[in-house]
């Protein structure tokens, strides 16, 4: 036995680092932005893992992935974050997983850092606290908590309790201003990527050529460094679908179109065939019969 054979026998281990080669950091982000390469984001709503995999399939750079189910109370979606960000991370190995989390998450800075490391250890690539403050930010970001938050429209609670309902903001120069001071701020405090909501197409692409860090467009009609669709929207699943939506297909068509094919094959009796069994030897099929015969 070689040299090199032995090492490898004794050296069971394959290496020591948790990540994942050809994985979407928040470096490759930036790569992409600072070679003009437009970023690809997509979430998945409520659909499921079988989504981030499709996606990653076509090479989609980034799944904003939404909380664990709300439904279950803030605290025990939190305690089930982690085994959530790591069933969606089980299907796409490479794409990047921006995980979005609520205020119960980060009350204070040290309860931000605890969770958005456990986060982190459970596969995402990095963290998307809705409104955080720039104190609380500039902690976890001086602790290597990867942050790609969020401006302009805040999605959820936030935006309807101070806008009084979920639609454009920054239509005046004043409340674009206040978006682009946000996004500069969150830049200068940590921030490594950021995406825009709802705001006219030329405040999103001020806001992504001003800051250094990438800036994804949702509902934002700009270019930015890249645009995210929801797959409700992609898949045509919305009955009333937005301005920004852009439907690619019909799941549902698609879906039900299979399952009524298969239907028809069973009730024509095309389903099964020869082929989709197997046979028992004829010596054995022999003895069965017999043995059936005589209980």
């Amino acid at each position: 036995m070689t040299e090199a054979e032995m090492s490898k026998m004794f050296s069971p281990f394959p290496k020591m680092s948790m990540a994942q080669k050809g994985r979407k950091t928040i470096h490759y982000l930036q790569q992409l932005k600072d070679e003009g390469t437009p970023i690809v984001q997509h979430c998945p709503a409520m659909l499921g893992p079988m989504f981030i995999l499709a996606a990653e399939f076509a090479g989609v750079d980034i799944c904003r992935l939404p909380p664990s189910d709300l439904r279950l109370g803030a605290d025990e979606a939190l305690k089930l974050a982690p085994a959530h960000i790591t069933a969606y991370r089980s299907f796409a190995k490479r794409m990047h997983i921006n995980y979005v989390t609520d205020t119960v998450a980060f009350a204070s800075k040290e309860d931000a850092l605890a969770n958005f490391s456990k986060f982190h250890m459970a596969g995402a690539d990095s963290i998307l606290p809705m409104g955080i403050n720039n104190e609380t930010l500039k902690y976890v970001a001086d602790n290597y908590a990867i942050i790609y938050g969020h401006v302009g429209a805040i999605s959820g609670w936030q935006t309807m309790g101070t806008f009084g309902g979920y639609k454009r903001i920054g239509k005046t120069a004043e409340e674009a201003m206040k978006v682009y001071r946000m996004a500069y701020e969150y830049q200068e405090n940590g921030m490594k990527a950021m995406s825009i909501e709802l705001v006219p197409i030329e405040v999103s692409n001020t806001v992504a050529k001003k800051m250094r860090v990438p800036v994804i467009g949702i509902a934002a009609g700009g270019a930015c460094d890249g645009s995210e669709m929801v797959d409700m929207d992609l898949f045509g699943l919305m009955a009333n679908p937005a301005s920004h939506a852009k439907t690619y297909d019909n799941f549902l068509k698609w879906a039900s179109g299979v399952y009524g094919a298969w239907a028809n094959d069973v009730r024509t009796a095309a389903y099964p065939e020869d082929k989709n069994g197997s046979h028992m030897e004829p010596e054995e099929l022999d003895k069965f019969l017999e043995l059936v015969e005589k209980m």
